[in-house]
């Protein structure tokens, strides 16, 4: 059985623009499919060990109802501008449980070739045991996606309207 989904989507947008969203704690929240990140705060992050907190809400997943709101900490695992991040989760579960998300990003002539993976191949084996994974689907990572292309085409930030 494989312990990793990887979706791909070609956006028409250079990599600086679409790795602009992806670096941003509000941009995590902005593209996300799945219904469970509410808010985040942090800065931007720039290099391997940066951190932010994302305030979530298992709510939208339905699978664990006792859970409801609560925080994690985003740690950068892997970190090249414009080219692939990577993070793991430290939350409720202690100590965190190993799975990590994440972006490659590959230029193209029409603009850049970006793959979404999820990769809980090192996460502890007794919570693989619970049967837990994938916490997220291939369908809300094609989502998330989707979401992402329609974020840089609009232009991210978002101006402050005056």
């Amino acid at each position: 059985m494989t312990e990793r989904l990887e979706v791909q989507r070609q956006i028409a947008a250079v990599p600086a623009d679409v790795f602009a969203v992806l670096a941003d704690p509000q941009g995590h929240v902005a593209i996300d499919a799945s219904g469970m990140l509410m808010s985040a705060d942090g800065n931007r992050v720039t290099a391997v060990g940066d951190r932010f907190v994302v305030h979530m809400d298992r709510e939208s997943l339905k699978d664990i109802p006792e859970m409801g709101k609560y925080d994690v900490t985003v740690i950068i695992e892997s970190f090249q501008a414009e080219r692939e991040i990577s993070w793991s989760i430290s939350g409720t579960v202690q100590p965190p449980i190993g799975h990590v998300y994440g972006y490659r990003l590959e230029p193209h002539d029409d603009g850049t070739l970006v793959t979404s993976f999820y990769d809980w191949s090192n996460a502890r084996q007794e919570i693989k045991d619970r049967g837990i994974f994938p916490v997220i689907s291939e369908s809300a990572l094609s989502g998330t996606l989707g979401i992402l292309d329609r974020t840089v085409r609009r232009g991210y930030p978002q101006p402050t309207p005056r």
